[in-house]
């Protein structure tokens, strides 16, 4: 079961990091745009070391301040909420 949830967790990190690089490759072009909601709700549902790579290689979205302290604040939410299953 632990296993499955790893490889979850993977795969929507590796998502997220996709998404992040599509929007800003979308954004060079002038194409249409992936919601910021969207963005946020894909580092919320799992994806934040995604989106915090994403954010950083893709130098994307890093002056928006919801995203700049947001995805961290998302990260950290996520380590306690492992610890928390871990330990507890």
């Amino acid at each position: 079961m632990t296993d499955i949830i790893l490889y979850a967790i993977i795969a929507m990190n590796i998502l997220t990091f996709a998404v992040y690089g599509i929007d800003k490759l979308k954004a060079k072009h002038g194409k249409w745009r992936i919601p910021e909601l969207t963005l946020l709700a894909l580092a919320f549902a799992g994806g934040s070391i995604g989106a915090y790579c994403g954010m950083k290689v893709w130098r994307h979205k890093t002056k928006h301040k919801k995203f700049c302290y947001g995805v961290p604040l998302i990260i950290i939410l996520h380590i306690a909420l492992a610890a928390y299953i871990l330990i507890g």
